[in-house]
């Protein structure tokens, strides 16, 4: 991949029109000024947060609404993927209504892409629809979950079986955030990145793979251009399929099995991790299919190994893991829909995935 001109801004269409901004910068200074269009002088605003976010960046981020809005309040959950639910949503809903939030209101995620997909699920359905900002604060929010209007909560054990379709009229991005990750949840985001680069750019997957170390070190212009091309690649696939009719399924891929992981471990292994081991077992299966060789499948392992996306699935049985990939809102009808590798930077819907297939990569996997 050349070296990309990055832009502070991209445009995100749907259905010919356009549908709001991506901002990218490196501090919360102009987040009034990219929010001007949407008069907060007429408006109540309520900032969704988390636990882990509210004591880094609430402050801030309050002030600087509270210098145009007619009133802003916060409201602030337990951090984790176990609270993504309805119950916290009714927290939620209860919140705005006593504070007399009507539909000329907004809200306004403020961290990862829980918040995020909780705050546009509220938002999609409070009073049949307001609406909601985006501003992203972990690397896997600001290249995958905040853009697209992808909107939802767990139900039970089931991840993201409740939702809705919602865009936000802006994605903010502030990289600095990114400095305030655990390296964890940091290289937890880069489970998204890669699988960017595996299903729509070669390119763009060896440029990865040539710029690990800086990666690791959180290099600014590095992430700059990693964020700025990964939601190049996400916003296309988004504007040309907005409510999953074909392409957009392909940003499922290695999330088959990997959500399948994620709810096995109850939600203890982070999103990026465990989507992680699934593009791996999925390029498995690509190699399995006649699509890679034993040498690309290797290093696609190497790469996501780098940033620690790799754990031992002894404590989870393969015939559970594939019991459990059943139970995927991904599934159509009695059948898996996988999405594969054709070749390193183009995926395909495949409906032939065999029990025994998925066995024999989940039994190779060391």
């Amino acid at each position: 991949m050349d070296q990309i001109k990055i832009k502070n801004r991209m445009e995100i269409k749907t259905d010919g029109k356009k549908a709001y901004d991506i901002y990218l910068t490196d501090s919360f200074e102009n987040l009034i000024r990219e929010m001007e269009f949407l008069n907060l002088e007429k408006r109540k605003v309520c900032i969704v947060t988390e636990s882990h976010v509210a004591p880094i960046y609430l402050r801030e981020v309050y002030e600087r609404i509270s210098e145009k809005a007619v009133k802003t309040i916060s409201f602030s959950f337990e951090a984790g993927e176990e609270h993504k639910q309805l119950k916290t949503i009714e927290g939620l809903y209860e919140h705005l209504i006593e504070n007399h939030f009507d539909r000329k209101d907004l809200l306004i995620a403020l961290g990862g892409g829980v918040v995020g997909d909780m705050t546009g699920f509220a938002a999609a359905t409070y009073l049949r629809g307001i609406e909601f900002v985006q501003v992203p604060t972990t690397l896997l929010s600001q290249v995958d979950s905040s853009i697209g209007g992808k909107t939802g909560v767990d139900f039970m054990q089931y991840k993201n079986m409740v939702g809705a379709f919602h865009q936000p009229k802006l994605v903010y991005i502030n990289t600095s955030t990114l400095k305030t990750l655990t390296e964890r949840d940091y290289f937890s985001g880069m489970g998204e990145v890669i699988k960017h680069g595996l299903i729509k750019d070669k390119d763009y997957y060896e440029w990865i793979r040539a710029h690990v170390e800086k990666i690791k070190d959180r290099d600014h212009e590095t992430l700059r251009e990693m964020i700025y091309q990964s939601c190049q690649i996400k916003g296309g696939v988004v504007e040309r399929d907005p409510k999953e009719q074909g392409e957009r399924a392909q940003l499922n891929f290695g999330h088959t099995l990997g959500h399948a992981i994620e709810k096995l471990k109850d939600f203890q292994w982070l999103h990026g991790e465990c989507v992680g081991i699934g593009c791996q077992l999925a390029a498995m299966l690509s190699q399995k299919k006649g699509n890679l060789s034993e040498k690309e499948v290797e290093e696609i392992k190497q790469i996501f190994g780098e940033f620690h996306l790799w754990k031992p699935l002894d404590e989870i049985g393969p015939q559970d893991i594939i019991k459990a990939s059943k139970s995927d809102k991904k599934m159509e009808g009695n059948q898996i829909k996988f999405i594969l590798l054709r070749k390193i930077g183009e995926a395909y819907i495949d409906r032939s995935v065999t029990d025994e297939e998925m066995l024999d990569v989940l039994r190779k996997w060391d």
